[in-house]
């Protein structure tokens, strides 16, 4: 059984139907770029995954959990969608820090407020029964992720003083901060200035392990070819074409397909 599996997603906003009926999966550890033009779907999609909006049919299945069943009223409660946000990590086109906070408190804040809820209720946080201890493993994981996003030295700043790419690259360490099982990136550089945009390029490419699961909706066709296990392009709220990256970029079949990356000078 895959870890991602997601199975005839519809989504309508009124009369206007977004996603039909996608479906894919996805294996521990790959990596999948969703390419496609504006409009196509691409981010409905990944809110879909991050239960920001609700989709109208489908399932979503993480590691054999069906966390969403259109026909399962009890998979739409407030406090099931809460808990299967869990599963997922989002980073914004637009960072979405909070300015009022340091770059540590924007990465510890939402690992702090679960650590109460579940000490509350369950009278333990990954294997403490303190707060104060739980305050600790949180701040030692959140100064171990800035490192790993290349930015220690600007635990203490706030994100007025950083550049774009550097916000960037605090929004993904926040992501992970929760350790989701499959990590989502909403076209990430689209925010950026172009000199800024390899430098968030990098560090994704950095996360890539075998134990890093990943959907990245793209306009970075060559990022998308170098990194993505899987491709998928979509066009008018469909899957048009999916494969792997040197069949999806070098040798498409769908007419679409073709016209979409000629834009790109692929051809």
């Amino acid at each position: 059984m895959s870890l991602l599996n997601v199975k005839n997603i519809q989504k309508s906003f009124g009369r206007n139907e977004v996603l039909k009926n996608i479906s894919f999966s996805l294996e521990k550890g790959e990596v999948l770029a969703i390419i496609g033009s504006s409009g196509s779907g691409k981010t409905t999609l990944l809110r879909c995954l991050n239960f920001l909006e609700t989709p109208q049919k489908g399932q979503i299945i993480v590691n054999n959990n069906v966390l969403f069943d259109g026909d399962d009223p009890s998979k739409k409660t407030d406090s099931q969608i809460r808990k299967n946000r869990l599963h997922f990590g989002l980073v914004f086109q637009s960072f979405n820090l909070f300015p009022q906070y340091k770059v540590i408190d924007n990465i510890t804040l939402a690992p702090m407020l679960l650590a109460k809820e579940q000490l509350k209720t369950t009278g333990e946080y990954m294997g403490v029964k303190t707060y104060k201890q739980a305050q600790e493993i949180i701040r030692e994981n959140a100064l171990s992720l800035l490192g790993r996003v290349g930015l220690s030295e600007k635990k203490d700043s706030y994100p007025c003083n950083l550049s774009g790419g550097q916000q960037q690259r605090v929004a993904i360490a926040r992501a992970l901060a929760l350790n989701p099982d499959v990590l989502c990136f909403d076209e990430p550089t689209s925010a950026l200035d172009p000199e800024l945009t390899g430098e968030v390029l990098s560090v994704i490419k950095g996360l890539k392990t075998s134990d890093s699961t990943m959907v990245v909706v793209t306009h970075e066709i060559d990022f998308a070819r170098d990194v993505a296990d899987k491709i998928i392009f979509m066009d008018g709220g469909v899957i048009a074409e999916e494969g792997k990256p040197e069949q999806i970029i070098g040798n498409p079949q769908n007419p679409r397909t073709k016209e979409f990356l000629s834009r790109f000078n692929q051809f």
